[in-house]
C-alpha cells in the first residue's frame, strides 16, 4: 500500500545517500540496516523493500561512489588549474607527442607505464570482458589527453572551456558504468 504524497523514487534516493555516508563513515561492518534506515528517515521495512539486503545497498553505494571518483577525476584533469599548469600538468598529455621522437628504450617504458594505467582504469569500469574493460580505459584517457592537448591549444578561454566541458561529458560517457569488484 503506498502512503499518499510519498514519492518512491525520491524515499529510494533518501536511503541511497543515507547508505553512501553512512558506509562510507563506518564501514561496511560498522553499520547495520537499522542505523541505515534511521539515517535516511524512513523504516528497516522501507529499506528492506528499496534495496533488498545491505550487501545490495553497499553494492549500488559503491558503485556510485566510484562514478563519483570518475567525474571528479574528468573535472580535475579538464580545470583550469591543470590545464594551465604544463610544468606541473599530467605527463601523459605533455610528453607523449614527444616520445615519437626517441628510440625503442623510451617507447617501451612509456607502454609499460601505460599498460599499467589503463590496466587500473579498466580494473575499476563495468564491462563483460577484461578485453572490453581495457578498451574503454584507453579510449577514456585517449579522450583526456587528446582533449586536454586541444583545449590547451585553444586562444580563446571560451571556446577552451566550451571544448573542456564536452570533453568532459565525452570521457565519462566512454568509461561507462563503474563495477563493484569482489573479493
Amino acid at each position: 500500500m503506498r502512503h499518499k504524497g510519498i514519492d518512491k523514487e525520491q524515499t529510494r534516493q533518501k536511503i541511497h545517500e543515507a547508505a553512501s555516508r553512512g558506509f562510507r563513515k563506518h564501514g561496511y561492518a560498522g553499520i547495520g540496516v537499522d542505523g541505515l534506515a534511521k539515517a535516511a528517515g524512513v523504516t528497516s521495512g522501507a529499506f528492506y523493500s528499496h534495496f533488498g539486503s545491505k550487501n545490495a545497498a553497499f553494492e549500488i553505494a559503491l558503485a556510485a561512489g566510484l562514478d563519483e571518483v570518475i567525474e571528479a577525476f574528468t573535472q580535475y584533469y579538464l580545470g583550469k588549474p591543470h590545464r594551465n599548469n604544463l610544468e606541473c600538468g599530467c605527463a601523459m598529455a605533455t610528453l607523449t607527442s614527444e616520445v615519437v621522437r626517441f628510440d625503442a628504450k623510451v617507447h617501451t617504458v612509456y607502454e609499460k607505464k601505460m599498460m599499467t594505467i589503463a590496466d587500473r582504469v579498466a580494473d575499476g569500469l563495468a564491462g563483460n570482458s577484461d578485453d572490453e574493460r581495457r578498451a574503454r580505459a584507453w579510449a577514456m584517457l585517449s579522450v583526456l589527453i587528446g582533449g586536454l592537448n586541444v583545449v590547451r591549444a585553444m586562444k580563446n578561454p571560451k571556446v577552451a572551456e566550451e571544448i573542456a566541458e564536452t570533453i568532459k561529458t565525452a570521457a565519462i560517457k566512454t568509461a561507462g558504468r563503474t563495477r563493484v569488484k569482489n573479493s
